[in-house]
């Protein structure tokens, strides 16, 4: 997906809880659209976490779906978490396996991995996708890891039955419950599903703490955020979350691991190491995806 950046409006809450309100751009890639709320100008991470794009909600016809070519990464873990649907996965590791609604899907480019994003099994029906990819930037001594792959089900992650809300940990711990997701640095990422006129309090303790509203809106100290809005906490403030609808936030968080210079689809603490890996896409040095060789040249 190409690189662009969200946009901030003024919060009129930032003297209480959130410190800064963040208005998604969205980018229409033809048959659905991406709302991307990190990298923002003011923002550009939250804890170790660099992107954030919420894909859809999109109908496909039958015959047509996703299609995302084969691209290079480095220097991230990749996580894509589905609301709704189904997106085959393919890398260069060779692994090719579907991701459907509440798994996760970890992808570590570490020093470099290609993949692709294509239609999964429904493609010849009517067919849905909605959901969550994220991308949380490497500790600087894990940034050129070996690549790697892990599937989690959907029935490995924990699933918290609160009062008026039902959260899912994807990443980290949180009210008592941890995930078997794998995390390079303290990382939270949660699921949030609140009721109408629920409250619910953040898990506190994180240097670095925001939300997404991905469907519904909420309110935080008198202000209201709506869907596609991104809200980040003031650190060391409690954020109490009132639900003004039926709705779903996700929660990111977690230590801030530094600056990090993006290109692309690359991130490295070094921009050295983005050249390099610039020079080493163009001549082709990556290992490509088996049995899905097309080629996307490099943004100019």
């Amino acid at each position: 997906m190409s690189y662009f950046e969200a946009e901030q409006a003024p919060c009129k809450a930032c003297e209480g809880a959130i410190s800064l309100r963040i208005e998604p751009r969205a980018a229409d890639l033809g048959d659905f659209s991406v709302r991307r709320s990190l990298p923002s100008r003011k923002q550009r991470m939250v804890g170790p976490f660099v992107f954030l794009d919420h894909m859809g909600p999109a109908e496909f016809p039958p015959g047509k779906g996703i299609a995302v070519r084969p691209h290079p990464h480095i220097g991230i873990a990749t996580i894509t978490y589905l609301f709704q649907g189904e997106i085959m996965h393919r890398d260069s590791l060779g692994f090719e396996l579907p991701i459907t609604a509440g798994a996760v899907n970890l992808m570590v480019a570490g020093s470099g991995i290609v993949h692709s994003e294509r239609a999964g099994s429904d493609v010849d029906e009517t067919s849905h996708l909605h959901g969550i990819q994220s991308w949380i930037a490497l500790p600087v001594e894990q940034e050129e890891n070996d690549p790697a792959f892990t599937h989690y089900p959907a029935a490995d992650l924990p699933d918290i039955a609160l009062e008026g809300a039902r959260v899912r940990i994807i990443m980290g711990e949180a009210y008592g419950a941890s995930s078997p997701v794998q995390t390079f640095s303290r990382t939270l990422y949660l699921d949030v599903q609140l009721e109408v006129e629920a409250e619910l309090t953040l898990p506190e303790g994180e240097e670095e703490l925001a939300f997404y509203v991905a469907d519904g809106a909420v309110e935080v100290d008198g202000e209201t955020f709506q869907l596609g809005v991104m809200a980040v906490a003031h650190p060391g403030r409690a954020v109490r979350i009132r639900g003004l609808e039926s709705s779903r936030l996700m929660v990111v968080g977690g230590d801030n691991i530094g600056p990090r210079q993006i290109f692309w689809n690359f991130v490295s603490s070094r921009a050295e190491r983005i050249e390099q890996a610039k020079q080493d896409w163009r001549d082709r040095q990556f290992a490509m995806v088996p049995g899905d060789d097309e080629f996307i040249s490099l943004p100019e």
